[in-house]
């Protein structure tokens, strides 16, 4: 009896000194911290495997297990990275930048121990940044806003987490107004003075570069749209507009005229160059404008205070007193923004008649002579009058007719009155000259007469 129980002692000791020999093998290992770069190759080597035992022993098997176990292989007592073309190692794309398995000894499939295994992931500067596009949508600045104020700020981000530095592109049409202080703040500052009448829009080019150590730099850029408000900073104007000078927004008001009669009552009165009309100088804020007449006639002429419409209310008492009305017509915008335009109302005889010549053709003589000049004479040796009747006037002389000679002559010249002078000197004896037209026009009906005068050079002593 004693033999066998020695055997079976022996049996369990032999047993329990194995399984104490064997679960040593896993034994010996800790927990692996190592870190690699993003975007390594496949089969980059993390760390060695410290264990007692040789991890290719029958009795021994290794293996990888958690969340991020597909990103490693085991390779003998190492660890490598297990990536591929299509499966590149990104650190942004990873939570917390740090990959976490397990890495778990079996013997004779029963697990003896487990090591957690941490790889951070450092980072390479391999991302553009990105503006965020809500900080890039297309801006709108007051054109009153102060030179030296930050108008706008934009934001770019890396996802590499470096620094982003902002600049203007120079070759941006509009960059001369703007300017960057704090290059890392994304703030615009307005650099120079913005006029809505001369530009509504402004375009620059932004550029977001990330500031690294690294050999790498990468950029990106984006294009700003900004417009221009409008402020109400100008003057109201009458139209039409005549700038200044050239390139100068700047208005000289014109001077409406029109012209009535002395029957002329209860009318709107039509005026040249056009109607009374004005605009706010603000285009972007064409504020309602109010018209009145500064300066007028006991109630004779009323404005319409909305439209600039004038309206005559009762006639002219006497035309001769009264030849014309000057009045002032002023547009308010508000109490400190005004303008002030002249309109000249003429009044005008009555014209039912045209002026006429009593003749088509006119006779006249004159005496050759050393004299420069001298006047032209008729039949009966009297002065030849060249003379338009108008019979709208009682004595049938319209004071209002001109005269004048067309084509202009060297020769010949006539007066307001109607009397031909010839430059007695320049002319040969026997000379017949036709003048083929003496116009008198009416200046106030613009109505036009002509006739034409035959004129014969005398020599001395004949009559």
């Amino acid at each position: 009896m004693l033999r066998p129980c020695r055997l079976l002692l022996w049996q369990v000791a032999l047993r329990v000194s194995y399984h104490v020999v064997t679960t040593s093998l896993c034994r010996g290992g800790s927990d692996i911290f190592a870190s690699v770069q993003e975007n390594s190759p496949t089969g980059q080597f993390i760390s060695s495997i410290n264990i007692a035992a040789d991890p290719g022993a029958n009795a021994i098997r290794l293996c990888l297990s958690g969340d991020n176990a597909d990103w490693f292989y085991l390779d003998g007592r190492t660890i490598r990275l297990n990536s591929s073309v299509t499966k590149v190692l990104d650190r942004e794309q990873v939570l917390g930048s740090i990959l976490v398995a397990e890495l778990i000894c079996y013997e004779d499939d029963v697990i003896q121990s487990r090591y957690r295994l941490l790889v951070e992931i450092l980072n390479e500067n391999d991302n553009q940044p990105k503006f965020l596009q809500e900080t890039i949508q297309p801006f709108t600045v007051s054109e009153l806003t102060a030179v030296n104020s930050v108008v706008f700020t934009v934001k770019a981000i890396d996802e590499d987490g470096d620094m982003i530095s902002y600049i203007i592109d120079q070759s941006s049409p509009d960059a001369w107004f703007f300017r960057v202080d704090l290059p890392n703040s994304g703030s615009i500052v307005l650099d120079k003075a913005l006029d809505y009448e001369t530009r509504t829009h402004l375009k620059i080019i932004l550029w977001a570069q990330v500031e690294s150590n690294t050999k790498e730099k990468f950029n990106t850029s984006a294009v700003l749209n900004i417009n221009i408000k409008d402020g109400d900073d100008q003057y109201p104007h009458f139209l039409p507009c005549t700038p200044v000078s050239p390139g100068v927004p700047v208005c000289m008001n014109p001077t409406y005229t029109t012209n009535i009669t002395q029957k002329h009552q209860d009318v709107v009165l039509e005026f040249s160059p056009g109607p009374i009309r004005a605009e706010d100088g603000d285009r972007g804020i064409d504020a309602p404008l109010i018209y009145s007449i500064l300066s007028e006639d006991q109630g004779r002429f009323v404005i319409n205070n909305r439209t600039g419409e004038i309206r005559l209310t009762r006639p002219v008492d006497d035309r001769r007193q009264t030849p014309n009305f000057t009045l002032n017509v002023c547009q308010v915008d508000d109490r400190l923004k005004y303008s002030v335009a002249s309109v000249l109302v003429r009044v005008l005889y009555e014209n039912t008649f045209p002026p006429v010549f009593n003749r088509t053709t006119f006779k006249g003589f004159i005496i050759q002579s050393s004299s420069p000049a001298s006047i032209v004479s008729t039949y009966g040796n009297k002065v030849l009058q060249v003379r338009a009747t108008d019979r709208d006037f009682s004595d049938g002389l319209n004071p209002n007719v001109h005269y004048f000679l067309h084509p202009p002559s060297g020769l010949y010249q006539v007066t307001q009155g109607g009397v031909l002078i010839a430059r007695t000197n320049r002319l040969n004896a026997f000379d017949r000259h036709i003048l083929q037209q003496v116009v008198a026009r009416d200046e106030e009906s613009g109505e036009e007469i002509s006739a034409s005068v035959d004129v014969e050079v005398l020599q001395r002593g004949q009559t």
